[in-house]
């Protein structure tokens, strides 16, 4: 499996972190940033969207301050459903309800590893109403 990561300049230092947790499980592509110094975030989330919507990753992970913004900008990439998540249990239902394929973290979560490992193995569960409610989403054209 694919996973794309990437992060501002205040997402780097926990960025690595993860790499480090996943590189031997996974496949990961770095978008980027590599530096602490200042960037704008939302083209690192929208690499992480454009990615996601081109099959060129299979999931995505941000990480920034808060992990808000990124979310939303990547959310401006028609197909992606990007999910703020703080705990396993937000990681489980974006999955399994949401279909989320991107996670977006704050830089300061410290349970990263039990809500990227949910992230990545949770399935979405294709219940019709999950189903349902994720291509009215997928469709909306405004």
């Amino acid at each position: 499996m694919k996973i794309g990561i990437a992060s501002d300049h205040r997402g780097v230092i926990l960025k690595e972190k993860i790499k480090n947790y996943l590189n031997d499980r996974y496949q990961i592509i770095d978008f980027g940033t590599n530096s602490i110094e200042s960037v704008d975030y939302p083209q690192y989330a929208y690499k992480i969207g454009e990615s996601v919507r081109d099959n060129k990753i299979d999931l995505g992970i941000l990480i920034c301050g808060t992990g808000i913004g990124m979310s939303i900008a990547c959310n401006k990439v028609k197909k992606v459903r990007c999910a703020k998540v703080t705990t396993k249990e937000e990681a489980f239902l974006a999955r399994s309800h949401n279909n989320a394929n991107v996670i977006a973290l704050s830089e300061n979560v410290t349970n990263y590893k039990e809500i990227i490992d949910t992230f990545l193995t949770t399935d979405f569960s294709k219940e019709e109403k999950h189903q349902r409610r994720v291509e009215m989403i997928d469709n909306y054209d405004n």
